[in-house]
């Protein structure tokens, strides 16, 4: 008998199906030689302190750092959980085979490996690592199992995280409540939590203490077209006046004219990140709910893996791309224009990459055409994904960026603006709309790249005219209170501050948690009091500011310091850091942060 593991059950009846195991029994499908099962996610956990040392329960200053000479798992306390744990071990027990079927990442590797370790697992594991749950997939990854030696890195790593986790949370959470003791208040310490938090709370610091300073620019409009100084502005409104008074009778000459013309390539495909990061933008949704989306879309089969932080594909996907296109029927009005011409589609390094694939690629949908009675949620997330996924297949959009110097007696100014000359992927992402807007004002952060698109009037050098000065009060504004968009980008990046895509990719290796756990970590934070949503901006508490005021050692509250730690994570389930080391090494910072905060004043 093989026996095949899911983690939920209702991928479990798509695999029994598609296996022709019919024959549903309590907790277990079985037929054609096979019974399937399932995990409902966690169902083991690490053991609690006390679970070492009956001792280890109290909280007492003197027992830290708490670390036990072997870490062990035990079963979640669930009826439910502990009765479907009996379904598998009797399953386990009997079997010549167990196919691991559960979700294709660390965490879901984790959650297996635990169960078939806690049912003391003797015969031989096989992995199912598929990156959708469409037929297709699930039968080309039962016929590609892959071995379970080849998942031991990938194993190693989440245990190293899971117990990484435990070793800094267990510690420093009784550590700081114990030595700056509140009434009835808990410090909860994490290792991505708090430097997450005190990335909040510094940003708040920075926008308090914030000094703004105000200048006047120098402005005039000529032929409908607003120009502005070059050089900075004045400190007060009197010197620009008194400029205003000079030039104004004196015309405007146009000195240069610039014309440019660019390519503006497609938008990456989507990471989880990513995702996150523009549907909080365009929908005000959370991390944790879009990530919940695009979960279900997944288990529905209409798009891949979610749970990614990389926006490549590997190029054997090359050839399945016309199939998939295809199969978007209700985004014929985009696909034809690819699908028509007889031409190979373009494949591009930005899309297809291997090196930057590693266990997934990108979420795409799948090419399964969406049922009816998908949420609104579920509908503006594969919206989002589908267009982003046909978008880069489209020719490169071709621009216009004009820049015109212009001069009045000895001040220069300029006017920018850019024309679409073919719109390409814009076509897709940005339905083309009659522009005639020659503003050159700032636009707000967050607007759509085609809102900032202005057509000049055709200039010539050495033409002149008339002009309407004016000035312009000016202000420095300090820093932006974080959305949920741009936390997700700062814990990314381990909170450095980056709109270059290229950067920002490479930055990715060292960023703060995963992509599967960011939204978690500021639900955590809200849950724990320690932040408020104030419309759409985060904010820290009282209690959070004071959390974070009390921890002083960087070791908990630095985004770069942990930011290396995830890095090493990687390179262990790269297989290139041994897990051990890793251990011990914050083993012996957890040991040392125990004896920096008893020596506190």
């Amino acid at each position: 008998m093989i026996v095949c593991i899911a983690e939920k059950p209702s991928v479990a009846r798509e695999i029994a199906r598609i296996l022709g195991a019919n024959h549903p029994q309590a907790g277990f499908i079985e037929g054609n030689g096979y019974c399937i099962t399932w995990t409902l996610g966690h169902l083991c956990t690490l053991k609690e302190p006390n679970d070492y040392q009956t001792l280890w329960k109290r909280w007492s200053l003197g027992d830290l750092p708490l670390i036990p000479s072997r870490f062990g798992i035990k079963l979640i306390d669930n009826e439910d959980y502990k009765r479907q744990f009996q379904v598998i071990r009797q399953l386990v027990e009997k079997a010549e085979l167990v196919i691991n079927c559960g979700d294709a990442g660390q965490e879901g590797e984790l959650i297996q490996q635990w169960v078939l370790t806690k049912a003391l697992c003797k015969c031989p594991i096989q992995r199912l690592w598929v990156s959708s749950l469409t037929d297709e997939a699930i039968k080309e990854g039962f016929a590609k199992l892959r071995s379970n030696e080849e998942m031991k890195s990938l194993y190693e790593a989440g245990l190293a995280r899971a117990i990484g986790d435990w070793l800094l949370g267990i510690n420093g959470t009784r550590l700081y409540t114990m030595r700056f003791p509140q009434p009835g208040r808990i410090l909860s310490v994490g290792r991505v939590q708090t430097p997450t938090l005190a990335l909040i709370v510094e940003r708040g610091r920075q926008i308090e203490h914030f000094v703004p300073t105000t200048t006047f620019e120098l402005q005039t409009r000529y032929r409908e077209t607003l120009f502005r100084q070059t050089d900075e502005g004045f400190a007060t409104k009197k010197q620009a006046e008194e400029i205003i008074e000079q030039i104004a009778s004196s015309p405007l000459s146009i000195t240069k004219v610039t014309k440019q013309q660019a390519k503006e390539l497609p938008p990456r495909l989507f990471d989880l990140t990513s995702l996150q990061v523009e549907s909080n933008k365009r929908f005000g949704m959370s991390a944790e709910v879009t990530l919940q989306t695009i979960q279900s879309l997944y288990e529905k089969k209409l798009t891949t893996y979610p749970r990614v932080d990389t926006t490549y594909l590997s190029e054997d996907l090359y050839p399945k791309i016309p199939t998939i296109l295809k199969g978007l029927r209700a985004y014929e009005r985009f696909t034809a224009a690819l699908l028509s011409t007889g031409k190979p589609l373009k494949k591009s390094k930005k899309v297809f990459d291997n090196k930057k694939v590693t266990d997934h690629h990108a979420i795409i949908p799948t090419g399964v055409n969406p049922p009816s009675g998908l949420s609104l949620n579920e509908t503006r997330i594969y919206d989002l994904v589908t267009l982003r996924f046909i978008a880069a297949f489209y020719p490169d959009a071709k621009m216009a960026n004009t820049t015109i110097l212009a001069k009045i007696e000895e001040y220069e100014f300029k006017a920018t603006g850019r024309e679409v000359l073919e719109a390409g992927w814009r076509a897709v992402l940005f339905p083309p709309k009659e522009k005639t807007d020659t503003s050159n004002e700032p636009k707000e952060e967050g607007e759509e790249p085609e809102s900032r698109d202005r057509l000049l009037p055709d200039f010539v050098e050495g033409e002149c005219g008339a002009h309407a000065p004016s000035i312009k009060e000016r202000t420095t504004e300090p820093p932006k209170y974080y959305t949920e968009a741009t936390l997700l980008r700062a814990m990314e990046t381990a909170g450095k501050n980056v709109e270059d895509e290229t950067l920002r990719e490479a930055l990715k290796q060292n960023g703060i948690g995963r992509p599967s756990t960011r939204a978690a970590i500021i639900e955590t934070l809200f849950k724990r009091g320690y932040i408020r949503r104030e419309k759409s901006s985060l904010r820290a508490t009282e209690t959070g500011i004071q959390l974070i005021d009390t921890i002083q050692d960087p070791l908990l509250k630095s985004a770069e310091l942990t930011g290396r730690w995830e890095y090493k994570l990687r390179q262990i389930e790269r297989g290139e850091y041994a897990a051990a080391d890793f251990l011990q090494e914050l083993k012996q910072q957890v040991t040392e942060l125990v004896q920096s905060v008893r020596r506190y004043s």
